[in-house]
Protein backbone atom coordinates (compact mmCIF):
# COMPACT_ATOMS: atom_id res chain seq x y z
CA UNK A 1 0.00 0.00 0.00
CA UNK A 2 1.31 3.42 -0.97
CA UNK A 3 0.69 6.92 0.40
CA UNK A 4 -0.66 9.16 -2.37
CA UNK A 5 -0.50 12.91 -1.84
CA UNK A 6 -2.81 14.91 -4.10
CA UNK A 7 -1.45 18.45 -3.82
CA UNK A 8 -2.81 21.66 -5.33
CA UNK A 9 -1.16 25.06 -5.64
CA UNK A 10 -4.00 27.44 -4.80
CA UNK A 11 -3.16 30.53 -6.84
CA UNK A 12 -4.11 32.89 -9.66
CA UNK A 13 -2.23 33.30 -12.95
CA UNK A 14 0.86 35.50 -13.11
CA UNK A 15 0.83 36.63 -16.75
CA UNK A 16 -0.90 39.64 -18.26
CA UNK A 17 -4.26 38.52 -16.83
CA UNK A 18 -4.47 37.02 -13.35
CA UNK A 19 -7.92 35.56 -13.97
CA UNK A 20 -11.03 35.69 -11.82
CA UNK A 21 -11.29 34.24 -8.33
CA UNK A 22 -14.40 32.25 -9.23
CA UNK A 23 -12.97 30.47 -12.28
CA UNK A 24 -9.38 30.07 -11.09
CA UNK A 25 -10.02 29.13 -7.46
CA UNK A 26 -13.54 28.85 -6.11
CA UNK A 27 -15.32 26.75 -8.75
CA UNK A 28 -12.57 24.18 -9.50
CA UNK A 29 -11.63 23.85 -5.82
CA UNK A 30 -15.27 23.16 -4.94
CA UNK A 31 -15.19 20.30 -7.45
CA UNK A 32 -12.02 18.96 -5.84
CA UNK A 33 -13.59 19.10 -2.38
CA UNK A 34 -16.64 17.25 -3.73
CA UNK A 35 -14.37 14.42 -4.89
CA UNK A 36 -12.79 14.24 -1.44
CA UNK A 37 -16.17 13.97 0.22
CA UNK A 38 -17.49 11.45 -2.31
CA UNK A 39 -14.56 9.04 -1.97
CA UNK A 40 -13.51 9.92 1.59
CA UNK A 41 -10.05 11.01 0.44
CA UNK A 42 -7.89 13.99 1.34
CA UNK A 43 -5.83 16.61 -0.46
CA UNK A 44 -3.23 19.23 0.44
CA UNK A 45 -3.63 22.79 -0.77
CA UNK A 46 -0.47 24.90 -0.93
CA UNK A 47 -2.01 28.34 -0.57
CA UNK A 48 -0.38 31.36 -2.22
CA UNK A 49 -0.22 33.46 0.94
CA UNK A 50 1.22 36.58 -0.69
CA UNK A 51 -1.99 36.96 -2.65
CA UNK A 52 -4.09 36.74 0.52
CA UNK A 53 -1.96 39.44 2.14
CA UNK A 54 -2.36 41.71 -0.89
CA UNK A 55 -6.11 41.11 -0.82
CA UNK A 56 -6.19 42.27 2.79
CA UNK A 57 -4.15 45.35 1.85
CA UNK A 58 -6.26 46.48 -1.10
CA UNK A 59 -9.73 45.17 -0.19
CA UNK A 60 -10.75 48.12 2.04
CA UNK A 61 -10.78 50.41 -1.02
CA UNK A 62 -12.24 47.96 -3.54
CA UNK A 63 -15.61 46.31 -3.01
CA UNK A 64 -14.90 43.58 -5.61
CA UNK A 65 -11.82 42.54 -3.64
CA UNK A 66 -13.84 42.42 -0.43
CA UNK A 67 -16.13 39.91 -2.16
CA UNK A 68 -13.13 37.88 -3.38
CA UNK A 69 -11.60 37.92 0.08
CA UNK A 70 -14.80 36.63 1.71
CA UNK A 71 -15.19 33.85 -0.87
CA UNK A 72 -11.61 32.69 -0.38
CA UNK A 73 -11.73 32.76 3.41
CA UNK A 74 -14.96 30.77 3.38
CA UNK A 75 -13.42 28.24 1.00
CA UNK A 76 -10.26 27.85 3.07
CA UNK A 77 -12.47 27.09 6.06
CA UNK A 78 -14.36 24.50 4.00
CA UNK A 79 -11.07 22.92 2.93
CA UNK A 80 -10.10 22.43 6.57
CA UNK A 81 -13.58 21.38 7.72
CA UNK A 82 -13.67 18.67 5.04
CA UNK A 83 -10.46 17.12 6.41
CA UNK A 84 -8.04 18.51 3.87
CA UNK A 85 -4.78 20.31 4.62
CA UNK A 86 -3.52 23.84 3.98
CA UNK A 87 0.23 24.40 3.72
CA UNK A 88 2.63 27.22 2.86
CA UNK A 89 3.15 28.34 -0.75
CA UNK A 90 5.19 31.47 -1.45
CA UNK A 91 5.26 33.54 -4.64
CA UNK A 92 7.24 36.56 -3.41
CA UNK A 93 6.45 38.65 -6.49
CA UNK A 94 3.34 39.75 -4.59
CA UNK A 95 5.67 41.98 -2.58
CA UNK A 96 5.84 44.37 -5.56
CA UNK A 97 2.50 43.64 -7.24
CA UNK A 98 -0.56 45.85 -6.83
CA UNK A 99 -4.24 46.29 -7.72
CA UNK A 100 -5.27 49.20 -9.94
CA UNK A 101 -7.97 49.97 -12.51
CA UNK A 102 -9.85 46.79 -11.73
CA UNK A 103 -6.99 44.33 -12.19
CA UNK A 104 -3.91 42.90 -10.54
CA UNK A 105 -0.62 44.17 -11.93
CA UNK A 106 1.84 41.33 -11.43
CA UNK A 107 5.46 42.43 -11.06
CA UNK A 108 7.81 39.46 -11.49
CA UNK A 109 10.99 41.22 -12.59
CA UNK A 110 13.70 40.51 -10.00
CA UNK A 111 11.06 39.44 -7.48
CA UNK A 112 9.66 36.09 -8.64
CA UNK A 113 11.75 33.88 -6.38
CA UNK A 114 12.96 34.24 -2.80
CA UNK A 115 16.57 34.23 -3.98
CA UNK A 116 15.87 37.61 -5.65
CA UNK A 117 15.61 39.20 -2.19
CA UNK A 118 18.12 40.01 0.54
CA UNK A 119 18.48 37.78 3.60
CA UNK A 120 16.61 40.34 5.69
CA UNK A 121 13.77 40.51 3.17
CA UNK A 122 13.57 36.71 2.95
CA UNK A 123 13.26 36.51 6.73
CA UNK A 124 10.47 39.09 6.75
CA UNK A 125 8.56 37.51 3.85
CA UNK A 126 8.67 33.91 5.01
CA UNK A 127 7.97 34.77 8.66
CA UNK A 128 5.07 37.10 7.83
CA UNK A 129 3.52 34.74 5.31
CA UNK A 130 3.67 31.77 7.66
CA UNK A 131 2.26 33.76 10.57
CA UNK A 132 -0.55 35.05 8.33
CA UNK A 133 -1.73 31.63 7.09
CA UNK A 134 -1.30 29.97 10.50
CA UNK A 135 -3.37 32.71 12.14
CA UNK A 136 -6.01 32.66 9.40
CA UNK A 137 -6.53 28.89 9.55
CA UNK A 138 -5.83 28.31 13.23
CA UNK A 139 -3.42 25.55 12.25
CA UNK A 140 0.34 25.21 12.13
CA UNK A 141 1.91 24.78 8.69
CA UNK A 142 4.97 22.54 8.53
CA UNK A 143 5.26 21.89 4.77
CA UNK A 144 6.46 24.26 2.06
CA UNK A 145 6.30 24.48 -1.71
CA UNK A 146 8.24 27.21 -3.48
CA UNK A 147 6.51 29.25 -6.14
CA UNK A 148 7.76 28.23 -9.58
CA UNK A 149 9.67 25.39 -7.83
CA UNK A 150 12.34 28.01 -7.00
CA UNK A 151 13.58 26.52 -3.72
CA UNK A 152 17.27 26.91 -4.61
CA UNK A 153 19.65 27.78 -3.11
CA UNK A 154 18.07 26.21 -0.03
CA UNK A 155 21.07 27.20 2.09
CA UNK A 156 19.57 30.70 2.28
CA UNK A 157 16.37 29.29 3.81
CA UNK A 158 17.74 26.54 6.03
CA UNK A 159 18.17 28.27 9.38
CA UNK A 160 14.98 30.31 9.05
CA UNK A 161 12.95 27.19 8.24
CA UNK A 162 14.36 25.49 11.30
CA UNK A 163 13.32 28.44 13.46
CA UNK A 164 9.81 28.33 11.99
CA UNK A 165 9.64 24.53 12.29
CA UNK A 166 9.05 24.00 8.58
CA UNK A 167 10.31 20.44 8.28
CA UNK A 168 8.93 19.27 4.91
CA UNK A 169 9.58 20.53 1.41
CA UNK A 170 7.72 19.44 -1.72
CA UNK A 171 9.19 21.66 -4.44
CA UNK A 172 11.54 19.24 -6.20
CA UNK A 173 10.80 16.91 -9.11
CA UNK A 174 13.68 14.69 -10.13
CA UNK A 175 15.22 15.47 -13.51
CA UNK A 176 13.49 18.83 -13.85
CA UNK A 177 15.42 21.83 -15.14
CA UNK A 178 14.34 25.23 -16.41
CA UNK A 179 15.85 28.66 -17.01
CA UNK A 180 14.00 31.86 -17.93
CA UNK A 181 14.41 35.60 -17.35
CA UNK A 182 12.15 35.40 -14.30
CA UNK A 183 12.95 32.10 -12.63
CA UNK A 184 14.98 28.93 -12.78
CA UNK A 185 15.53 25.62 -11.06
CA UNK A 186 17.77 22.60 -11.60
CA UNK A 187 16.82 19.22 -10.15
CA UNK A 188 18.80 17.09 -12.59
CA UNK A 189 20.88 15.64 -9.75
CA UNK A 190 18.06 15.22 -7.23
CA UNK A 191 17.57 11.69 -5.86
CA UNK A 192 14.90 9.78 -7.76
CA UNK A 193 13.21 8.52 -4.61
CA UNK A 194 9.80 8.61 -2.98
CA UNK A 195 11.25 10.74 -0.17
CA UNK A 196 14.61 11.55 1.38
CA UNK A 197 16.26 13.62 4.10
CA UNK A 198 18.42 16.65 3.33
CA UNK A 199 20.11 19.53 5.11
CA UNK A 200 21.42 22.42 2.99
CA UNK A 201 20.78 21.33 -0.58
CA UNK A 202 17.46 19.89 -1.76
CA UNK A 203 19.31 17.80 -4.36
CA UNK A 204 21.72 16.12 -1.93
CA UNK A 205 20.45 13.35 0.31
CA UNK A 206 21.65 13.58 3.92
CA UNK A 207 20.48 10.74 6.14
CA UNK A 208 20.93 12.96 9.21
CA UNK A 209 19.31 16.00 7.61
CA UNK A 210 16.71 18.05 9.49
CA UNK A 211 14.37 18.30 6.50
CA UNK A 212 12.41 15.73 4.52
CA UNK A 213 11.85 16.15 0.80
CA UNK A 214 8.63 14.68 -0.57
CA UNK A 215 9.44 15.25 -4.23
CA UNK A 216 6.69 15.66 -6.77
CA UNK A 217 6.71 12.52 -8.88
CA UNK A 218 8.34 13.08 -12.26
CA UNK A 219 8.05 11.57 -15.72
CA UNK A 220 10.02 11.75 -18.96
CA UNK A 221 7.49 13.11 -21.45
CA UNK A 222 7.92 12.61 -25.18
CA UNK A 223 7.40 15.34 -27.81
CA UNK A 224 4.38 13.32 -29.01
CA UNK A 225 2.73 13.85 -25.63
CA UNK A 226 2.97 17.63 -26.02
CA UNK A 227 1.80 17.54 -29.66
CA UNK A 228 -1.30 15.72 -28.43
CA UNK A 229 -1.72 18.19 -25.55
CA UNK A 230 -1.71 21.24 -27.84
CA UNK A 231 -3.81 19.63 -30.61
CA UNK A 232 -6.51 18.32 -28.25
CA UNK A 233 -6.84 21.77 -26.73
CA UNK A 234 -7.80 23.11 -30.14
CA UNK A 235 -9.91 20.21 -31.38
CA UNK A 236 -11.97 19.72 -28.22
CA UNK A 237 -11.92 22.87 -26.07
CA UNK A 238 -14.99 21.82 -24.06
CA UNK A 239 -12.96 18.90 -22.65
CA UNK A 240 -9.44 20.25 -22.68
CA UNK A 241 -9.67 24.00 -22.11
CA UNK A 242 -8.49 25.14 -18.68
CA UNK A 243 -11.23 26.22 -16.30
CA UNK A 244 -9.15 29.19 -15.17
CA UNK A 245 -9.49 32.36 -17.23
CA UNK A 246 -6.05 33.91 -16.75
CA UNK A 247 -2.77 33.87 -18.68
CA UNK A 248 0.40 32.03 -17.66
CA UNK A 249 3.67 33.84 -17.10
CA UNK A 250 5.64 33.72 -20.33
CA UNK A 251 8.19 30.88 -20.68
CA UNK A 252 10.27 31.81 -23.73
CA UNK A 253 11.38 28.84 -25.79
CA UNK A 254 9.62 26.22 -23.70
CA UNK A 255 6.93 25.26 -26.24
CA UNK A 256 9.50 24.64 -28.98
CA UNK A 257 11.66 22.68 -26.57
CA UNK A 258 8.97 20.25 -25.40
CA UNK A 259 7.70 19.71 -28.95
CA UNK A 260 11.14 18.65 -30.14
CA UNK A 261 12.81 17.00 -27.12
CA UNK A 262 12.07 14.47 -24.40
CA UNK A 263 11.48 16.44 -21.20
CA UNK A 264 11.42 15.62 -17.50
CA UNK A 265 8.38 17.21 -15.91
CA UNK A 266 6.13 16.72 -12.92
CA UNK A 267 3.30 14.20 -12.60
CA UNK A 268 0.17 16.29 -12.51
CA UNK A 269 -3.62 16.16 -12.51
CA UNK A 270 -3.74 19.33 -14.62
CA UNK A 271 -5.30 19.07 -18.06
CA UNK A 272 -3.94 16.38 -20.37
CA UNK A 273 -1.14 15.61 -17.88
CA UNK A 274 -3.78 13.65 -15.96
CA UNK A 275 -3.68 11.02 -18.70
CA UNK A 276 -0.39 9.80 -17.20
CA UNK A 277 -1.63 9.31 -13.63
CA UNK A 278 -2.36 5.59 -13.97
CA UNK A 279 0.91 4.86 -15.79
CA UNK A 280 2.98 6.82 -13.29
CA UNK A 281 1.31 5.08 -10.35
CA UNK A 282 2.18 1.69 -11.83
CA UNK A 283 5.79 2.83 -12.16
CA UNK A 284 5.89 3.85 -8.49
CA UNK A 285 4.33 0.53 -7.49
CA UNK A 286 6.87 -1.41 -9.55
CA UNK A 287 9.71 0.43 -7.78
CA UNK A 288 8.12 -0.24 -4.37
CA UNK A 289 7.83 3.47 -3.59
CA UNK A 290 6.22 4.25 -0.25
CA UNK A 291 4.90 7.61 -1.42
CA UNK A 292 3.69 9.34 -4.57
CA UNK A 293 3.17 13.11 -4.77
CA UNK A 294 0.95 14.52 -7.52
CA UNK A 295 0.82 18.24 -8.21
CA UNK A 296 -2.11 20.20 -9.58
CA UNK A 297 -3.56 23.68 -9.80
CA UNK A 298 -7.29 24.39 -9.53
CA UNK A 299 -6.88 27.05 -12.25
CA UNK A 300 -5.38 24.49 -14.68
CA UNK A 301 -7.93 21.73 -14.26
CA UNK A 302 -10.12 20.82 -17.23
CA UNK A 303 -13.33 18.82 -17.59
CA UNK A 304 -11.18 16.04 -18.99
CA UNK A 305 -8.74 16.07 -16.08
CA UNK A 306 -11.54 16.07 -13.53
CA UNK A 307 -12.96 12.91 -15.09
CA UNK A 308 -9.54 11.22 -15.19
CA UNK A 309 -8.82 12.29 -11.61
CA UNK A 310 -12.13 10.92 -10.37
CA UNK A 311 -11.46 7.58 -12.07
CA UNK A 312 -7.96 7.55 -10.55
CA UNK A 313 -9.33 8.16 -7.06
CA UNK A 314 -12.17 5.68 -7.51
CA UNK A 315 -9.78 2.95 -8.66
CA UNK A 316 -7.23 3.50 -5.89
CA UNK A 317 -8.90 4.84 -2.76
CA UNK A 318 -9.26 1.33 -1.33
CA UNK A 319 -5.87 0.08 -2.61
CA UNK A 320 -3.77 2.98 -1.39
CA UNK A 321 -4.03 5.73 1.22
CA UNK A 322 -4.65 9.31 0.15
CA UNK A 323 -2.88 11.40 2.76
CA UNK A 324 -2.10 15.04 3.53
CA UNK A 325 1.10 16.64 4.76
CA UNK A 326 -0.66 17.63 7.95
CA UNK A 327 -0.81 13.96 8.90
CA UNK A 328 3.00 13.77 8.86
CA UNK A 329 3.39 16.07 11.87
Amino acid sequence: MMNIFLTYDYELFFGEESGSVDKCLIDPTNRLIELCVKYKTKMTFFVDVGYLIKLQEFAPNHQELQIDQLKIRNQLKEIIDSGNSIQLHIHPHWENSFYEDGKWHIITDKSYKLDDFSDEEIRRIVTNYKFFIDTLTGQKTTAFRAGGWCVQPFSRLKELFKELEITIDSSVFSGGKFFSPHYDFDFTNAPNKAKYRFESDVCIEDFDGYFTEYPISSWRYSPLFYWRLYILGRLSPSKHKMLGDGIFLSQPGRKKSVLTNFTWNHVSSDGYYASKLKTCLKSCEKRNFSDMVIIGHPKSMTNYSFQVLENFIKDNHTKHTFRTFKELI
